[in-house]
């Protein structure tokens, strides 16, 4: 893969992670409920905490996808460092899949209770956005998975390779 290509890549997982912090700081405050709150109020939200810490393992995956572009921009694809990038990956959006799962069951469990006494939100919105976002993670998580084994397999013969020259 050309140096271009790598550093292009790299640009484009910053500019997401950069868009990803934009929309995580300014979308509490024009949200629906939290327009009148202050912003301690705001930020003090379980749930929106709960979102907040969710995103730490989007984030750490995002720096791993950096930093495995790093490897293969600089020839170092086939080694352990590539692959425990890919690992990391792989648990991260596995971690992801599951906390969005729970998210959406309890939104459907809350607002469904709340719905029934006094006319609360349809969660339906959330839950369709939590389906696609879940199968998003479970398709990082299984190509990520099918690229570590493979590339565990290209590691091993490139020792065995090393070891018999």
């Amino acid at each position: 893969m050309k140096k271009s290509s790598t550093i292009f890549l790299q640009i484009v997982i910053v500019l997401i992670g950069i868009v990803a912090l934009a929309i995580m700081i300014r979308f509490p405050l024009t949200e629906g409920r939290a327009v009148n709150l202050d912003l301690f109020h705001i930020y003090a939200d379980p749930f929106l905490v709960y979102g907040y810490l969710v995103s730490i393992a989007f984030f750490v995956a995002l720096y791993q996808a950096f930093k495995l572009l790093g490897l293969i921009g600089q020839n170092k694809v086939f080694s352990l460092s590539s692959v425990k990038a890919l690992r990391t990956i792989k648990y991260c959006a596995i971690i992801l899949s599951v906390s969005i799962v729970m998210a959406a069951l309890y939104i459907r469990i809350s607002c469904c209770t709340v719905a029934e006494v006094d006319g609360g939100d349809d969660p339906a919105g959330f839950i369709a956005v939590s389906i696609v976002a879940t199968l998003i993670s479970i398709v990082v998580a299984t190509a990520a998975g099918v690229f570590e084994k493979l590339l565990q397999k290209a590691v091993d013969i490139k020792s065995e390779n090393d070891l018999t020259v």
